[in-house]
C-alpha cells in the first residue's frame, strides 16, 4: 500500500499517560542503588565532556565521535530531571556553556568545517542530531535558557539549508553506514533520525519550515532504497525491513521521530505506523532478557546491531555476538512512547523485562560503564564495538546509551492520566503528584520486589476526591491477588486493573504478584542444534547458571517441572556477595543453583548459561 502525504495540520494529539513533574518521585531499594552508582560514577566522575567538545573543536578521524556529548548530556539531564542534584547540574551547564562556544558562523554544531557540510561518511548529521537531543534535553529539564533556544534554531536552520530536495543534498545520500560497509546495496538509515529533534524543536517553537522538514524526512523514507515507514505500515518483519541493513537501533531512534510527528499532524496512518513497527518487534526481534539484535543468521553486515529475527533465532548456535546496550535501551524509550500514546500495560512489561535483565545485566558493578553487547550462553560481557580510548577509559556509544536507561526508569515507574494516577513499575518509593482536581497526593509504596511479589502502596490524597488509580498487572502473573482496605478485587494479567473510588487519607492497596518460577522452552529457529535448551523465569526474572557459582554451569539438565511447566526453586542465601537473588533449582541429576541473569559478573570474562542445554538422556 501506497502512503500518501496530507497537508501538515495542527492537531496536538493528547498522550493517554504523561509524566509527572520532575523531582516528583523518589525511589529506594532495588533500583535506586544502581541509578545513583551510574549517575555518580558515569555523568559526575567519568565522563570526559570536554573531549568530547573538542571534537566539535578540532574534529576527528572516526566516523560518529561526535555523538558522545550528546548522549552524556541527555543521561545527564535526565538524572537531573529526577534528582535535582546542584553538582550535576553544575557539570551540565559548564558543558552546555562550552560546546554553544564551538557554534560556527553558519549556525551548526559540528566535527566538519562548513565547506565540508553535511558529510555523509563522517556521520556529521547524526553527530549533529546528537548536540541537538543534547540541548533539547537540558532546555527543557535542566534550564530553559533562551540562548540555548536560539542555538537550536540556528543549528536546525543550518541543516534545512544544505539539506533537502536537489540541489541541495538528500538526507537518504548522506551516512556512513554504505560508505564504510562498502556495499552500495546498504542504506543509510541513520540521518533520518534528525526527525526526533526537529520535532521537538517545533513543539516548542511552532515553526512551519520545521515541521516541513520534518515532512520531507518521512516522505524521503528513511533511506535511500527502502520506504521503511511504508514498510511498517505494511508489516514487513522487521529483520526484512531496510534491505541488507536493518539497524535496529537507528531504526527506532526514527520512530521516536515519527510518534512526536503523529502527536503534531494527527494523521492517524503514523500511529499505525509506529505501533505495527512496536508490536513486530516486541513479537519477533525481542529476546527473554528483553533485548534484541544478533549478528547472525539473516543479516552479517552490522555485527550484533541488526534485526535478525532474534526472538526466534536466540539459541542459535552460529550467533556469536547480540543484544547491542544501545538497541536495549532505545527499545526501551520506544516502548515509552507508545505506553505513553495507547495508555497499552503491554509496553511496561517490555520495559520491566529489559530494565530487569538485560539492562542491569549490561551494567559494571562499578558503575562506569556499559557492555557493548552481552551473551545468553558463553562470555556474557563483550566491550568490543565502536568507541575512542580517553587515557585509560574506553568509551563506547553503549557505555553512553545504558545510564540514559536508568535515567528513564523514575519517568516511566508512575504516571498520571486525566483520570489519575497510573503505578507501572513496582520499585519502592515515595510520589507526590497531583489529583485529576490538582489536589495534592502521595502514594508510600512498600516492596522489596521482585525479591518477592509483595506490594503495598498506601494512597494519601490532600482532601478525599473521587479519581481513578490504575495499577499494571503484568503478563506473567497469572494469579495477582489486589486488595484494598483488605476488600478483595477483581483483575486481569496483562492489564491495567482501573480502580474509580473515593479515595482519602490512609487508604492501602495490598498486591501480591504471582511469582511462580516456569521453565519454557527453545523457540525453534532456523539451526536445529539450538532445539534442545530450556530457561528458567521467576516473575519478570530470568534466572541463569554462572561459572564463578558452578563448575559444571553449562552441562546439559532437565528441569523438573510439573506439566505446565511449574518449577518449585527455593531461594536461598547467594554465594556471591553481589548477587542479588540465587535459587536452588531441582533437576533430573540433582539440584543446580541459578541467579538472576543481571547478577552473573562477565566483567572478568567469566562465562553465563542462561538457555540451559538438556539433558535428553534423563527426559
Amino acid at each position: 500500500m501506497q502512503i500518501l502525504f496530507a497537508p501538515a495540520f495542527m492537531a496536538q494529539v493528547k498522550d493517554q499517560l504523561f509524566p509527572l513533574s520532575p523531582n516528583s518521585i523518589h525511589l529506594s531499594g532495588y533500583l535506586e542503588k544502581d541509578i545513583q552508582n551510574s549517575m555518580v560514577q558515569w555523568n559526575k566522575v567519568a565522563v570526559p565532556y570536554s573531549k568530547f567538545v573538542d571534537f566539535f573543536r578540532h574534529g576527528h578521524d572516526f566516523i560518529a565521535l561526535g555523538e558522545m556529548w550528546g548522549k552524556a548530556v541527555r543521561s545527564g539531564c535526565m538524572f537531573y530531571r529526577y534528582t535535582q542534584d546542584p553538582e550535576l547540574k553544575h557539570i551540565l551547564d559548564a558543558t552546555v556553556k562550552d560546546m554553544l562556544g564551538t557554534q560556527r558562523a553558519n549556525g551548526s554544531i559540528s566535527c566538519v568545517s562548513p565547506d565540508r557540510q553535511p558529510d555523509g561518511p563522517s556521520g556529521d548529521l547524526w553527530e549533529r542530531k546528537y548536540v541537538m537531543l543534547g540541548l533539547e534535553e537540558y532546555y527543557e529539564w535542566v534550564n530553559p535558557d533562551p540562548v540555548v533556544l536560539e542555538s537550536l534554531i540556528k543549528q536546525a536552520d543550518c541543516i534545512i539549508s544544505q539539506v533537502g530536495r536537489a540541489p541541495k543534498k538528500e538526507i537518504v545520500d548522506l551516512g556512513w553506514s554504505a560508505a564504510n560497509i562498502g556495499l552500495d546495496e546498504i542504506s543509510n538509515i541513520e540521518s533520518s533520525a534528525l526527525l526526533e529533534p526537529f520535532m521537538r524543536l517545533y513543539n516548542w517553537t511552532q515553526q512551519q519550515r520545521f515541521l516541513d522538514f520534518a515532512t520531507y524526512i518521512v516522505e524521503a523514507g528513511g533511506t535511500k532504497h527502502y520506504n521503511i515507514f511504508e514498510q511498517a505500515y505494511n508489516n514487513v518483519a522487521p529483520h526484512q525491513m531496510a534491505g541488507l541493513y536493518p539497524k535496529a537501533y537507528e531504526m527506532m531512534s526514527i520512530f521516536e521521530g515519527l510518534v512526536e510527528y503523529y502527536r503534531a499532524t494527527g494523521d492517524v496512518r503514523w500511529k499505525q505506523t509506529a505501533l505495527n513497527l512496536y508490536n513486530n518487534i516486541r513479537t519477533r526481534e525481542i529476546t527473554i532478557i528483553g533485548n534484541g539484535g544478533a549478528d547472525q543468521p539473516y543479516h552479517l553486515h552490522g555485527g550484533c546491531e541488526l534485526w535478525n529475527n532474534i526472538a526466534l533465532e536466540q539459541t542459535n548456535p552460529d550467533i556469536t555476538r547480540m543484544m547491542e546496550t544501545c538497541i536495549g535501551v532505545t527499545w526501551m524509550k520506544f516502548c515509552s512512547q507508545i505506553l505513553r500514546l495507547s495508555g497499552d500495560a503491554n509496553p511496561v512489561d517490555e520495559i520491566e523485562k529489559y530494565i530487569y535483565n538485560g539492562l542491569l545485566g549490561a551494567m559494571k558493578p562499578s558503575g562506569d560503564s556499559f557492555s557493548y553487547s552481552n551473551l545468553l550462553n558463553g562470555q556474557k560481557v563483550d566491550i568490543r564495538g565502536w568507541g575512542a580510548d580517553f587515557g585509560d577509559m574506553r568509551v563506547t556509544c553503549c557505555n553512553l546509551n545504558g545510564p540514559m536507561g536508568l535515567a528513564c526508569i523514575p519517568y516511566i515507574a508512575v504516571m498520571n492520566s486525566t483520570a489519575g494516577p497510573v503505578v507501572n513499575l513496582y520499585n519502592e518509593g515515595i510520589v507526590n503528584m497531583n489529583t485529576p482536581a490538582q489536589n495534592k497526593l502521595l502514594l508510600d509504596i512498600k516492596t522489596d520486589y521482585p525479591q518477592s511479589g509483595n506490594v503495598i502502596i498506601r494512597v494519601n490524597p490532600e482532601n478525599k476526591e473521587i479519581f481513578t488509580l490504575r495499577l499494571r498487572i503484568p503478563k506473567w502473573s497469572e494469579k495477582t491477588i489486589v486488595k484494598i482496605n483488605d476488600k478483595m478485587q477483581t483483575v486481569t494479567s496483562g492489564q491495567y486493573a482501573a480502580f474509580k473510588r473515593k479515595w482519602k487519607a490512609g487508604d492501602r492497596i495490598e498486591i501480591t504478584f504471582d511469582m511462580t518460577c516456569h521453565v519454557i522452552d527453545a523457540p525453534h529457529g532456523s539451526n536445529p542444534k539450538g532445539n534442545n535448551f530450556q530457561a528458567v523465569i521467576r516473575g519478570p526474572i530470568v534466572l541463569a547458571r554462572g561459572e564463578k557459582i558452578e563448575a559444571g554451569y553449562n552441562q546439559p539438565v532437565t528441569i523438573k517441572a510439573d506439566k505446565n511447566g511449574v518449577v518449585e526453586v527455593t531461594k536461598i542465601k547467594p554465594t556471591v556477595a553481589a548477587t542479588r537473588m540465587e535459587f536452588i533449582v531441582p533437576t533430573a541429576g540433582g539440584n543446580i543453583r541459578m541467579v538472576d541473569y543481571a547478577s552473573v559478573d562477565g566483567w572478568d570474562g567469566s562465562k553465563i548459561c542462561t538457555w540451559l542445554p538438556t539433558d535428553v538422556e534423563n527426559e
